[in-house]
């Protein structure tokens, strides 16, 4: 036999976790979650070659091997222009 559960409301939901916040026993152990160490990168095949010859033109180890450094690269360029530019904008804020 099912028994029925009432729905309850996200502002009931609410209350009943402002409720037990500060009751460590109600509430479980935390979860850990672990970054995954590789990701999978899909790319057309044009630019996969494309890529691969200039891995090997470089005489990079692998392919894998200069795409990262290629993107560490990139993204060190970016965010350098990042904060110039943030601190541009706060420059011209303060004036």
């Amino acid at each position: 036999m099912k028994t029925k559960r009432k729905n309850t409301s996200e502002e009931e939901i609410d209350d009943i976790v402002i409720a037990q916040a500060e009751n460590d026993s109600a509430w479980e152990k935390p979860a850990r979650a672990r970054k995954s160490k590789q990701a999978s990168l899909l790319l057309p095949a044009t630019l996969a070659a494309r890529a691969a010859f200039f891995a090997r033109l470089h005489r990079e180890t692998s392919l894998e091997d200069w795409l990262n450094r290629i993107i560490r690269e990139r993204l060190d360029i970016e965010e350098a222009a990042f904060v110039g530019f943030k601190r541009e904008l706060l420059l011209k804020s303060t004036r």
